[in-house]
C-alpha cells in the first residue's frame, strides 16, 4: 500500500490560507461532537432524509449479513439538506479525522495556489456536495449517516492530479519512504476506491467509496477546466516558472 506523507512545495510562494482554516475548521468540530454525540447524528448526511427531506429522529433498525443492527437517530437542521454541508466538517474518529486532513494538507496548499484563495474554497465546498450527492445516489435508501471531509479532499485530489501530475510525491511503501509523480500515487489511490467499492456492501457504515470517486471525478474535472479556461496564471504564482512562456504547458496535461 502507497501512503502519502508529503510533496515537492518548494516552488510554493502564496501561503494557504484557505487550507490551514479548513484544517482548523474540522478539527474544531471534532472537538465539539466529542462533547455533543447528538449534534454528530443529527448534522450527518443520511441518504434517506436528503432524498425524502424528512428528519429521522428515532432510532432506525437495518439488517447487516444477517445481524441486527440500531442507527441512532437526532434531530437535525432546518432543512435538512443542509446536513449535506455540515457533514463535510465532521468525522468518526481520530483516524479517519487524521488521515483526511493529513491529505489536504499534502495536496491542497498546491490546489489553492493554482486556483487562488476563493476560487479554492468555493471549489472545496462543490466537489464535498457533489461527492455526497454521488453517495447518496449510490444508496438512496440508507439511513446510515455518511460524515466526513474525504469527499471534498477526494477533489482536491482530482485537481491535483490534472494540475501537477508530475509533481514528487514522497510516500510511505511498507517499511520505505518512496518519492513517485502524483499521478501514480493519487491513480493508484483512485483505483483502490473503485476496487473497494465493487467489492465492499456500503450498507451498515464503513467507507463511503462512491463519495470518494464521485469526488475524485468532480476534481478532475473542474481541474481541466479551470486550466483550458484561463488564458495566463497569476504572476506570482511559480509553481511552473515557464507555464506562461510555454504555451504547450498550458494546454497539456502532462
Amino acid at each position: 500500500m502507497i501512503f502519502p506523507i508529503s510533496d515537492d512545495d518548494t516552488k510554493l510562494k502564496r501561503f494557504a490560507w484557505v487550507t490551514l482554516l479548513l484544517l482548523i475548521a474540522n478539527v474544531a468540530v471534532y472537538f465539539y461532537q466529542q462533547q455533543n454525540p447528538s449534534f454528530t447524528y443529527g448534522y450527518s448526511a443520511i441518504p434517506k432524509e436528503i432524498l425524502t427531506n424528512t428528519d429521522l429522529t428515532e432510532t432506525q433498525v437495518i439488517e447487516v449479513k444477517g445481524e441486527t443492527k440500531e442507527i441512532p437517530q437526532a434531530p437535525g437542521p432546518t432543512p435538512i439538506l443542509l446536513t449535506i454541508f455540515t457533514a463535510m466538517f465532521m468525522h468518526g474518529n481520530l483516524m479517519h479525522i487524521g488521515s483526511n486532513l493529513l491529505f489536504l494538507w499534502i495536496f491542497g496548499d498546491n490546489v489553492e495556489n493554482r486556483f487562488g484563495h476563493m476560487r479554492f474554497l468555493l471549489f472545496y465546498i462543490v466537489t464535498g456536495v457533489i461527492a455526497s450527492l454521488a453517495h447518496i445516489l449510490f444508496d438512496p435508501g440508507s439511513v446510515v449517516p455518511s460524515l466526513g471531509a474525504s469527499g471534498a479532499i477526494a477533489g482536491v485530489l482530482g485537481a491535483y492530479l490534472v494540475m501537477f501530475p508530475h509533481n514528487k510525491v514522497n510516500a510511505l511503501f511498507f517499511i520505505r519512504i518512496i518519492s513517485l509523480p502524483a499521478f501514480l500515487v493519487i491513480g493508484a489511490w483512485g483505483v483502490m476506491q473503485v476496487v473497494s467499492m465493487m467489492m465492499t456492501n456500503q450498507e451498515g457504515g464503513g467507507v463511503a467509496y462512491a463519495a470518494h470517486i464521485g469526488g475524485l471525478v468532480a476534481g478532475m474535472i473542474l481541474g481541466l477546466g479551470y486550466r483550458f479556461a484561463i488564458e495566463r496564471e497569476p504572476k506570482d504564482n511559480v509553481l511552473y516558472q515557464n507555464y506562461e512562456d510555454d504555451p504547450k504547458a498550458r494546454r497539456g496535461l502532462f
